[in-house]
């Protein structure tokens, strides 16, 4: 009896429903595990963490002050410290706890993080006046505040001087805005006018048009030029000598005093004198310089924006690449080829295609956008900026090119499928009505096939965000000057290079000097990344749904 029912459960499908719905769940754990994981340790990077000051002594060796974040704490086995040549009593307990500190002063010490043994560290504290000094160079500053100068002169010391130093860090701020904005923007544009006439003079040259007349015009406008450039210079310099003539007296728990220019100073806090109210707006304001900022110190420390942009815009230029050449490609094969053996040749063709690694299609971009394609262009529209490439080289356009061919299959397979979908009939009434074929595709299919095109640019969308692999070779690199949007004529510079998270977190993770200091960066922008893909896609499922409803009526 008990077989038959056995028999009878198998038969009726519940266990294969078990199963799938087991398997679906795994997944969604898996996911929801994975994304948790980079959301806890990346954006715990960003909480002004305690400061601990500490005796620390090596038996056998003097004991040291230090002081330090806590960041990692793991039990290890005695035998493996004393292989590593530590004089550790193998006879005590099993396990030691070893502890990796953020100790900072890179510039004083030689590394910012340190390993310690925590059975070796005797009186442990947070002081309130512990000093972090996020600085421009050399990471983060732990230790005490001494006195604040201005050209040298004492300004304030002791409890007076953290106010002043606040105050003066506030008026650093505003100056370090105005010279970022001269450079990139106003000297910038002077720049890009002056780079605009070498290439003018260059051009007439080569025409043999440069008259007289012609290179006194270009003398003149290259003067206003310069002129405007004097002025600004003027301003740069004035800027330069306020944004250096504060300084700072610090001192570090071992003693050591250094003076320290304020205009390499980010920040200064005292995380644990601070309320959690504090804290909070502290752990705001680090997330949006993430999210709004340029990167710095080897791209360590700072923000991400470029990289952010980058990414955003290469995948909309992709986007609008490639959803007309997939969707024009799929009517054809679908409504107008005659379907034969050719025919199912081409669809097999591109299925494959779909299968390709991604690295393939970075050298093809490389081979014949960049270098033929691109080349080409130069040698007919840019022979002035020789031998200097302007097309011929990996850029934004190149990028987006290459990532449309990678995609283009799915936006086929997805608005073929779509196209399939739709009833004959309806192509029959609307033919019948004396629309013409071309009328019925227009008004009546693409319409009805719309959320089918909108699903292949999803999965589209999702799979050229994230790849890296080609992008390395056509257009991608670890730092950008400046983004390809700017006040500039024609405003969208398809020639240049730009930053994406996917390269970012590869860069970060696997190429930076300072390893333990961008760890928690790769789980960041890899939140980040993840982040921005669904919101791409959540805005491509929003248009579909929309679509959906709005031809819903004309399936039944």
């Amino acid at each position: 009896m008990k077989k038959k029912n056995l028999k009878s459960w198998f038969k009726s499908g519940s266990p294969w429903v078990w199963m799938t719905a087991g398997g679906v769940s795994i997944a969604v754990i898996m996911t929801i595990g994975l994304l948790a994981v980079i959301a806890t340790r990346g954006l715990a990077h960003f909480w002004p963490a305690d400061v601990i000051e500490a005796t620390y002594q090596i038996p056998g060796e003097a004991p040291r002050v230090m002081a330090g974040e806590l960041v990692q704490a793991e039990e290890v086995p005695r035998a493996r410290l004393a292989a590593a040549g530590l004089p550790v009593d193998v006879k005590g307990g099993e396990f030691m706890t070893r502890e990796l500190f953020k100790v900072g002063n890179r510039d004083v010490y030689g590394a910012d993080f340190s390993w310690v043994v925590d059975e070796w560290m005797s009186d442990k504290k947070t002081p309130e006046n512990m000093v972090v000094m996020e600085r421009r160079e050399w990471g983060n500053f732990y230790g005490y505040l001494v006195n604040v100068k201005e050209s040298g002169n004492l300004v304030a010391e002791g409890d007076a001087a953290w106010d002043e130093l606040q105050k003066r860090i506030t008026r650093i701020d505003e100056l370090h805005a105005e010279i970022t904005k001269l450079e990139k923007k106003d000297i910038g544009r002077i720049n890009y006018g002056l780079e605009g006439l070498r290439l003018k003079k260059r051009s007439l040259e080569l025409k043999d048009e440069l008259s007289p007349a012609a290179q006194a015009d270009l003398d003149a406008e290259r003067a206003q030029w310069d002129a405007e450039y004097k002025v600004l210079e003027t301003q740069l310099v004035a800027l330069n000598k306020e944004f250096n003539r504060d300084t700072v007296t610090v001192k570090t728990v071992d003693g050591r005093e250094q003076e320290i220019s304020l205009g390499k100073v980010v920040r200064a806090y005292q995380p644990n004198a601070m309320g959690i109210g504090q804290k909070l707006s502290f752990y705001g304001a680090k997330v949006w310089e993430f999210v709004s900022d340029d990167p710095r110190e080897a791209n360590t420390e700072g923000g991400i924006f470029p990289a952010i942009f980058g990414t955003i815009m290469m995948t909309l230029i992709m986007a609008v690449i490639v959803t007309p050449f997939g969707v024009l490609a799929a009517i054809y094969l679908r409504e107008y080829a005659k379907q034969g053996p050719l025919t199912r040749t081409i669809r097999i063709a591109v299925n494959n295609l779909a299968g390709v690694p991604a690295i393939v299609y970075g050298v093809f971009g490389l081979g014949f956008f960049v270098y033929v394609l691109g080349g080409s262009l130069d040698r007919i529209f840019f022979p002035e900026a020789a031998p200097a490439p302007t097309f011929g080289t990996p850029g934004l356009l190149w990028a987006s090119l290459t990532l449309a061919i990678l995609a283009v299959p799915v936006v086929i397979v997805a608005t073929e499928e779509g196209l399939a979908r739709i009833p004959r009939a309806l192509r029959e009434g609307s033919l019948a009505l004396g629309a013409t074929k071309a009328e019925t595709l227009w008004k009546v299919v693409l319409p009805m096939a719309s959320p089918a095109m909108m699903t292949g640019l999803i999965l589209a969308v999702a799979r050229a965000a994230g790849e890296v692999a080609p992008l390395m070779l056509v257009g991608v690199v670890k730092l950008a000057p400046s983004l390809p949007v700017d006040g500039n004529y024609p405003y969208l510079h398809l020639d240049q290079k730009i930053m994406h998270l996917g390269f970012h977190i590869y860069d970060v993770g696997f190429q930076s000097p300072n390893v333990e200091a961008a760890r928690p960066l790769v789980y960041a922008t890899a939140l980040l990344l993840v982040l921005v893909i669904a919101l791409l896609n959540l805005s491509a499922v929003f248009i579909r749904n929309h679509l959906r409803e709005k031809y819903k009526a004309l399936d039944h």
